[in-house]
């Protein structure tokens, strides 16, 4: 859902389900991400800190969208996705290293 809202936003569609659909994606995107990364808590705190995350990311690429007076749609729906992007790669590059380390050290 969240990606058709994402795609919906990139190629300026006219549907009336562009705005949840984005909305949805501005929100899951980042919170997942940084779900992954808080492996360790519990479900609930889990899920408060990536929702709580999910807000901080959001404002923080449209404040400094704003401050270089260069806001627009497209450019935070990406601008999101590629921080959302860049914390999961950075998880699964810390576990692919903590597998390798654990088989080495067996």
């Amino acid at each position: 859902m969240g990606g058709i809202g994402a795609v919906l936003a990139l190629v300026d569609s006219g549907s009336p389900l562009r705005g949840p659909f984005t909305l949805f994606f501005l929100f899951a995107a980042p919170a997942g991400a940084i779900a992954a990364a808080l492996r360790g808590l519990e479900p609930f705190g889990r899920a408060i800190a990536s929702v709580a995350g999910a807000v901080v990311v959001n404002m923080l690429v449209t404040q400094g969208m704003l401050a270089v007076h260069r806001w627009s749609v497209r450019g935070g729906i990406v601008a999101v996705t590629a921080i959302s992007a860049l914390i999961l790669l950075l998880v699964l590059l810390r576990r692919l290293r903590g597998r390798t380390t654990r088989r080495r050290t067996d």
